[in-house]
């Protein structure tokens, strides 16, 4: 399976995104209020979804986040691997005549 240093640099650009935009919805959900759109008990569903979805979406935040830098340290690692991996195919092939 090859790695492609590009494509994880845009997963990484992508995770960040999301999680920008999770940042977003939270401060949305921070400033709505619910009351007064119907029933009392149907107020008390909306505050008590309002209360589950804000704990779900600052999860889903930090875990997003913290996607994205796991996946900044191995596109690193990868290329760090790759580019050493290429500067020794050449001087074992230079230490051969220059014949690879």
């Amino acid at each position: 399976m090859a790695v492609d240093g590009d494509e994880l640099g845009r997963f990484m650009k992508s995770l960040r995104k999301s999680a920008s935009s999770l940042r977003g919805v939270r401060q949305a959900l921070a400033d709505g209020t619910v009351t007064g759109l119907g029933t009392d008990d149907f107020d008390r569903a909306c505050e008590h979804f309002q209360d589950d979805w804000k704990y779900g979406a600052e999860e889903i935040g930090k875990q997003t986040e913290d996607l994205a830098e796991i996946i900044g340290k191995s596109k690193d690692s990868y290329l760090e691997v790759d580019k050493a991996l290429e500067a020794a195919l050449k001087k074992a092939g230079s230490g051969r005549g220059g014949h690879t």
